[in-house]
């Protein structure tokens, strides 16, 4: 289990991994205790978010389906909803029809906006649970509960305080890229740069630095060294520069390998060495240090197994 909390973001990311069951039995018992300790309405932090628990995907590894983690998905928002009284979204393989599938549109608005929404009837009423704003909706918010495919949460750093550039720079790299408006309220949007990534720029006021916070919804459309040049090459038109970036929970190791052959010799293959180039080109220890062993999804199980 990996266990990553940030101060800047007021967020904690938990990976678990093991047995089904175990999984998700682990998972209701953190959201259990989320609902217990947890109030929403002291809360507030740079990252978005709907609830005490904003999201629980569950992500199919070895011997298991992705209709398996959908039907997993399914079953514990619903406990949820029954031992806890409270709203669950489904999103990802297990959404409930297509509109609802982006965990982005089932958080627009955030908890700040979700009583409106409830009160509204709409858009997007939770799957399962109260549709109604009470005492424990106004204390934890929802949780959006589904199934994807390995997501590789990356953060590249920028070095100025005010997020300005940051926020450019997300604004062009990320799929949607940005929204034009007219006087007259017509609208249309500009396609970002880089497939299958979402992306937003903020200020991480504990380092001094900003960030380029990025969701790489598929490593092998999107590699993190291409994330991490682009962002760089814009920012470093505008005079600022990168230091580094940042992994947020854990990568695949196909993943590392591929960008680490990008900034290995040419030639290379060997997989130690690759990972080390990847480690370095990337700067992903410049926040904190890096072990491989705790973060490559592969290796981290390797080593909970031999213990």
């Amino acid at each position: 289990m990996g266990v990553e909390p940030d101060k800047d973001y007021n967020r904690t990311v938990l990976t678990i991994a093991g047995d089904p069951k175990a999984v998700s039995d682990a998972a209701f018992e953190v959201i259990k205790a989320a609902y217990e300790h947890i109030d929403m309405r002291l809360h507030e932090g740079e990252h978005p978010r709907i609830g005490a628990v904003d999201v629980c995907p569950f992500v199919p590894l070895q011997g298991v389906t992705m209709e398996e983690c959908a039907d997993l998905a399914r079953e514990l928002a619903l406990r949820v909803s029954n031992e806890l009284s409270l709203p669950t979204f489904l999103y990802g393989a297990a959404s409930s029809s297509p509109e609802r599938e982006l965990l982005s549109d089932l958080r627009k608005g955030q908890y700040e906006g979700f009583k409106d929404r409830l009160e509204n009837g709409g858009p997007l009423l939770p799957d399962y649970g109260p549709r109604e704003w009470n005492e424990d909706v106004a204390k934890f918010g929802a949780v959006v509960i589904g199934a994807r495919k390995i997501l590789v949460a990356y953060n590249v750093n920028v070095a100025e305080k005010d997020a300005k550039t940051a926020k450019f720079a997300g604004s062009l790299v990320r799929t949607t890229g940005r929204l034009l408006k007219q006087d007259d309220g017509r609208k249309t949007r500009i396609p970002g740069m880089l497939p299958m990534v979402q992306g937003m720029g903020l200020s991480l006021e504990t380092h001094g630095i900003s960030q380029v916070s990025m969701n790489l919804r598929d490593v092998s459309v999107t590699p993190m060294h291409i994330a991490y040049e682009a962002v760089k090459s814009i920012v470093n038109d505008h005079g600022v520069e990168t230091c580094g970036s940042e992994l947020v929970g854990l990568v695949p190791l196909s993943a590392m390998i591929e960008s680490g052959k990008w900034y290995a010799a040419e030639g290379c293959s060997n997989e130690d060495l690759l990972v080390s180039a990847a480690i370095e080109g990337l700067g992903l220890d410049f926040l904190s240090p890096f072990n491989p062993h705790d973060r490559i999804i592969e290796w981290a199980l390797e080593k909970e197994v031999a213990q």
